[in-house]
């Protein structure tokens, strides 16, 4: 028989796991009191639906999560890109009511799917360009704009009947280091800190928000302890009003891993104020993976939570109030009746959203172009989104020729290769980047292809360009298969 404290530490924890199946482990847990789990692309190659069903069947009040934002991050349609406008599109466009229609819409598919908690809208005002983590995840670089569209994000995911999961507080928006890699610390003023990237939350919890996750970043003006694991950061939601369930960002993140280590994270994100840990993909090691990384992880935080539970480290009350906060979650969604909603046009949004630098006409000379040839020079992948998935070029060439080149360790002859190739294939020559103000050997292909054919186009899917490129650009603001067919469209039909 299990004891109390293993199934009051599991009515905390959320973690991932590996295939489209439950494993046994994960079973077990649900069937002693596990909060739920988060989906991640490895577990939705199947019949979500079934899993979601298996896994209610084990627990019926388990939460199900997902890594799903639209645009750049998409595991719904982890294999094909996503057909959701993304953050910067929305922002871009600035029509909060298209923002709200698209996070109704993300709900209605998570919800179809068995999903009961986004873990989105993206909150952080992304004021640093060389942000390698957030960029085009985020509405934009204004607070009232990003704002104004938390607010209609979270009113459109919560009246389609799931919970909206605002993210990452106090706002990862301003540096330059990524927390799956590093502990960034942001080093501005406190009151920037409040009335710049804070004011997003604000809004997000005046609009009913259920969730709010917090960052694995340091505030010094708060503490030197991570958002995560600081209890100031739990205390200033609470101080602004915000009842609801605070998640952690994953555990497994090299902020928390390579310094307190999962089972450390765990129990001082609950003494911190943290309601639900969210232990995290267990993919993200790579090849270091362990064929049991998922239950690996799970055990880490569930046993250190138990220990410290039992030595007095952590206490039973803390646990037990973090406990009724997801139960009261779960019952809530388990009730929800998503509102009516018209037909949602998502392709509409994103044409409407692009942004073109420079005459396309010009670029095609005369001729309309019938077939384009596409460098994929984007640059490799982070943990949130999938660079180097081949949806986004596949969706921009169609049956036309396609590349892929790595311009941070390609040579000068291979970045020529790839050039002498596309300009050779039919079609007009397109460079596909994310990166082009502060990627310097982005910037350089650029000049070269600009050089060596002067129709050719650029299609950048990260943060619009600040500084003009030599060449026409179309900005799309996402690197999805929604965003790659707009543009295609507009190379095209002319």
């Amino acid at each position: 028989m299990t004891d109390d404290l293993t199934r009051l530490a599991n009515s905390v924890l959320w973690p991932g796991f590996f295939g489209t199946t439950v494993p046994a482990w994960l079973h077990a847990a649900l069937e002693d009191d596990l909060a739920g789990v988060v989906y991640f692309g490895q577990n939705v190659a199947g019949d979500i639906a079934s899993l979601s069903s298996a896994i209610h069947d084990a627990n019926p009040h388990a939460l199900i999560g997902i890594d799903e934002e639209g645009g750049s991050v998409t595991r719904l349609e982890v294999a094909t890109g996503s057909t959701l406008p993304g953050a910067a599109q929305l922002g871009a466009l600035d029509d909060p009511d298209a923002t709200e229609a698209t996070g109704r819409e993300l709900a209605r598919r998570a919800r179809a799917a068995g999903v009961d908690v986004v873990l989105g809208p993206v909150a952080d005002v992304n004021t640093d360009p060389r942000n390698p983590v957030i960029g085009v995840r985020s509405f934009g670089s204004d607070a009232a704009l990003v704002s104004r569209h938390v607010a209609a994000a979270v009113r459109g995911v919560q009246a389609g009947g799931a919970a909206a999961c605002v993210k990452h507080f106090p706002g990862h928006g301003d540096t330059h280091l990524d927390s799956h890699h590093a502990l960034p610390v942001i080093t501005l003023d406190p009151s920037e800190v409040e009335d710049v990237h804070i004011e997003p939350f604000r809004a997000a919890i005046a609009a009913g928000a259920r969730t709010i996750m917090t960052a694995h970043i340091v505030v010094p003006a708060w503490g030197r302890q991570p958002a995560t694991l600081n209890p100031a950061v739990p205390g200033r939601l609470r101080e602004m009003g915000f009842d609801g369930v605070i998640i952690t960002d994953a555990l497994d993140m090299a902020a928390i891993r390579e310094s307190v280590g999962i089972g450390g994270g765990a129990v001082q994100a609950l003494a911190a104020g943290a309601d639900l840990l969210c232990i995290g993909n267990p993919t993200n090691p790579g090849d270091a993976a362990a064929s049991d990384q998922d239950e690996q992880d799970y055990l880490a935080a569930r046993d250190a939570v138990v220990a410290a539970l039992r030595d007095g480290t952590l206490a039973r009350e803390r646990v037990e109030q973090a406990r009724d906060r997801v139960r009261a979650l779960a019952a809530h969604l388990a009730e929800a009746t998503p509102a009516e909603a018209p037909a949602f046009d998502g392709a509409s949004i994103v044409r409407a959203a692009l942004h073109v630098t420079g005459d396309l006409a010009v670029a095609g000379a005369d001729a309309v172009a019938s077939a384009l040839a596409v460098v994929d020079a984007r640059r490799r992948s982070t943990l949130a989104v999938d660079s180097a998935a081949a949806y986004v070029a596949e969706a921009l060439a169609g049956d036309g020729f396609r590349v892929r080149l790595d311009v941070a360790r390609a040579s000068d002859d291979e970045r020529s290769a790839a050039l002498d190739a596309a300009t050779a294939a039919e079609g007009r020559l397109v460079l596909l980047i994310d990166r082009p103000d502060v990627d310097a050997e982005q910037r350089e292909l650029v000049d070269a292809a600009a050089a060596r054919d002067p129709h050719t186009v650029v299609v950048n899917v990260g943060l619009a360009a600040q500084h003009p490129l030599p060449v026409p650009t179309i900005e799309v603001g996402a690197a999805s298969r929604l965003g790659a067919e707009a543009a295609r469209a507009l190379l095209l039909v002319r």
